[in-house]
């Protein structure tokens, strides 16, 4: 016999479908893997969560039977940027004042939720439809040298197009300054300066580049013209790690004066239209970080082939790159960035890399 979990909302006691225990073990988990990542206040967040939420709110309701994959739909990351959202937005007072730089327990923080869900239901249920959009700048740092590395080899400019671009600024990589240990690259007068651990080898960032071309796409673009859209980047980094809230505003900054296209498509009609669009002296770059693994089979199928499809005409003069951060297992505790190069097909492992780009052990 299955048994009801009871606990006590803000109306008294009720009974809880049994499956919300699924839903609140997700949350869990998300706080395990925020503790890893230097994140210990999104850590009480989520934990605040899985005690705090019941069926007294729409909010509530929809999270305890959510229709999707928790993993894929990165639920709880959905639910901590709404959250955030409302602080960063100043409409929830009540809520802000736990929130970094304030430091308060998770019993602080499950007294605030039930009240901040419940004043604020449909605000923060309509924030669940939109998946996490990190746009997450210090894996620039993981990519430079993979963009340096197909510079080197084909001395040709660079046609960047990026899949999973959120807002794009990735696409600015060359606009930043960059250290790896006593190396350097890049604009030194940058507002972006990213600098992370580099483990084992140099990293070698020597050597220029040229860029001819930066277009991205992703299925639900940021557009950083907007405070609107601005906000919701921001709300989905953690609310702790200002480091990286500071990045991100200096990244928005540089957006404002770097042109750059991006479009709302499919990664696979993206790819595919691109490399039809694609002319002689330059290098095509196909490039993406932490994306891959949410991508469906078919889409991805459909990229390498395309992508296979078109190198075996690639020439010297008109080579094909095929950059991307990425896990090669979903059990790897690490991403690992990779690099196909047509004419030929060879691939490389050129690093490993942390997720969030706080260090880089040099492979290639």
């Amino acid at each position: 016999m299955r048994r009801h979990t009871i606990l006590a909302g803000m109306n008294g006691e009720r009974i809880l479908p049994p499956d919300s225990s699924i839903i609140r073990q997700h949350f869990v988990h998300q706080a395990a893997s925020c503790e890893a990542l230097d994140s210990p206040f999104t850590a009480r967040l989520c934990r605040a969560v899985a005690d705090s939420l019941d069926e007294t709110t729409q909010t509530g309701r929809r999270v305890l039977h959510w229709a999707g994959n928790t993993r894929e739909d990165a639920l709880a990351l959905r639910f901590c940027g709404a959250l955030h959202a409302l602080v960063l937005a100043g409409n929830a007072a009540s809520l802000a004042a736990v929130y970094p730089p304030r430091s308060a327990t998770e019993t602080e923080l499950r007294k605030v939720l039930q009240e901040a869900i419940g004043r604020h239901d449909l605000e923060l249920l309509a924030s669940l439809d939109s998946a996490p959009q990190t746009n997450e700048i210090a894996r620039s740092a993981m990519l430079l040298p993979g963009f340096l590395t197909i510079a080197g080899k084909t001395a040709l400019p660079l046609m960047l197009h990026e899949i999973g671009s959120s807002a794009g600024l990735n696409l600015l990589f060359d606009r930043f300054h960059y250290r790896y240990g006593d190396a350097e690259w890049g604009d030194a007068a940058s507002p972006v300066r990213l600098a992370p651990e580099v483990r084992g080898n140099p990293v070698p960032v020597h050597g220029q580049l040229e860029i001819v071309e930066r277009a991205g796409s992703d299925i639900a673009p940021v557009d950083v013209a907007t405070a609107e859209d601005r906000l919701r980047l921001k709300s989905y980094i953690w609310a702790d790690q200002a480091m990286r809230l500071q990045r991100l505003d200096a990244a928005l900054s540089l957006a404002v004066m770097q042109p750059f296209k991006l479009m709302k498509a499919d990664a696979a009609a993206f790819v595919r239209q691109s490399l039809a669009s694609r002319q002689s002296g330059a290098a095509y770059v196909l490039f993406h970080s932490i994306m891959w693994q949410y991508l469906p089979e078919a889409t991805k199928t459909s990229i390498s082939a395309d992508l296979q499809s078109a190198g075996v005409a690639a020439t010297a003069d008109a080579p094909i790159a095929w950059l991307r951060m990425e896990p090669l297992s979903t059990t790897d505790k690490h991403a690992t960035l990779s690099l196909t190069l047509w004419p030929g097909g060879e691939t490389r492992r050129l690093a490993r890399c942390d997720y969030h780009g706080r260090w880089i052990e040099w492979l290639g």
